[in-house]
């Protein structure tokens, strides 16, 4: 029996993956996807490079919490603002592409950017990947890969009523509150992981959200809840973005990308699933294997910020034990 139910779900995802394949938009959606990609990692590059720069004119380290006085700097850096539009031009490739192509095709190639980025940055910084981080790395790409490949063959999309809208902005609310009262007690126990995690988090709400607002849009449908999820969606692409700033001065572009790839997708299926129903004709094979997968790919963005050469090397100048020998570190981030 159990050997029937595998076989007819195979063959259900053989069927779903070539019909996806022939689409003709593939041919453009996906050096689309590829650009944004490019895009992202530079940007990554460059804004990290800004807040760096920032912190170094200013003398104060933004780590646990980019001052109003910092922030206001980042906007005269001009490599901050470079990394900015780079990021801008990321996500209008990004939804170009899935304008054209399937989500199973697009997101997969979003993670290359992860890639891009921890190479880019092994060059720039001099920190040479680690057999550990590599691990990472992959677990971080390969989960996220099977993570979406799977909802996007069997999560059904239908339209949102305004029960569910509601229970989004609700869960969205308590989310902004939690990460605020922990920001505020904790910030300056918080490191680059914290920062991460809750930008991807909010940034997988602004994803719902932004499809939400733009298909009531479309539809002509422009009334008080709409403006709400507006304001909602702004608040939190708001207070993600400086904690992407503020996990830029506590951590290396490439374990901020390594959160944002992984938690984004991660949250805005887990939203489809559990508060949309989207996923309610998966069977429950499908179930176990978004389990597997997400806790791969969340196992990789802690391993990563765990093993990665640059968290270990600044590891080893603050004194810390973890991955090194010297008891005398000076306490200083900045050289």
């Amino acid at each position: 029996m159990s050997i029937s139910v595998w076989t007819t779900g195979a063959e259900d995802v053989t069927d779903q993956l070539v019909g996806a394949f022939q689409n003709p938009g593939l041919l453009l959606g996906i050096p689309l996807a590829l650009a944004g990609a490019v895009f992202m990692s530079l940007g990554a590059q460059y804004q990290h490079r800004g807040v760096e720069k920032m912190e170094r004119l200013s003398g104060a380290d933004g780590a646990s919490g980019l001052s109003m006085a910092q922030v206001r700097g980042l906007l005269t850096r001009p490599s901050w603002l470079v990394g900015t539009l780079m990021l801008g031009l990321a996500i209008v490739c990004q939804l170009a592409a899935l304008t054209v192509a399937p989500l199973i095709v697009v997101q997969p190639l979003g993670a290359i950017a992860l890639v891009m980025t921890t190479l880019l940055n092994a060059r720039i910084s001099g920190h040479s990947p680690t057999k550990q981080s590599i691990t990472a790395i992959v677990c971080c790409v390969g989960g996220i890969f099977l993570f979406v490949f799977f909802a996007a063959i069997f999560a059904t999309e239908k339209e949102v009523t305004d029960t569910e809208l509601f229970t989004i902005l609700a869960i969205l609310l308590v989310v902004i509150i939690i990460l605020g009262a922990c920001w505020l007690v904790l910030r300056h126990r918080m490191r680059a992981l914290f920062y991460i995690v809750g930008a991807g988090i909010l940034y997988g709400f602004v994803a719902t959200l932004a499809k939400v607002v733009i298909k009531r849009v479309q539809a002509g449908n422009f009334d008080w809840i709409t403006i709400v999820c507006v304001i909602a969606l702004i608040a939190a692409a708001a207070v993600g973005a400086y904690f992407v700033q503020t996990a830029y001065s506590s951590g290396p572009p490439d374990l901020v990308i390594a959160g944002l790839t992984v938690v984004d997708p991660l949250i805005a299926v887990l939203i489809g699933m559990v508060v949309l129903g989207e996923a309610a004709a998966a069977p429950p094979w499908v179930l176990v294997i978004f389990a597997i997968a997400g806790a791969i790919a969340v196992w990789g963005v802690v391993g990563l910020a765990r093993y990665h050469p640059q968290v270990l090397s600044d590891s080893q100048d603050l004194g810390i034990t973890r991955g090194s020998d010297d008891s005398t570190g000076s306490g200083s981030k900045d050289a």
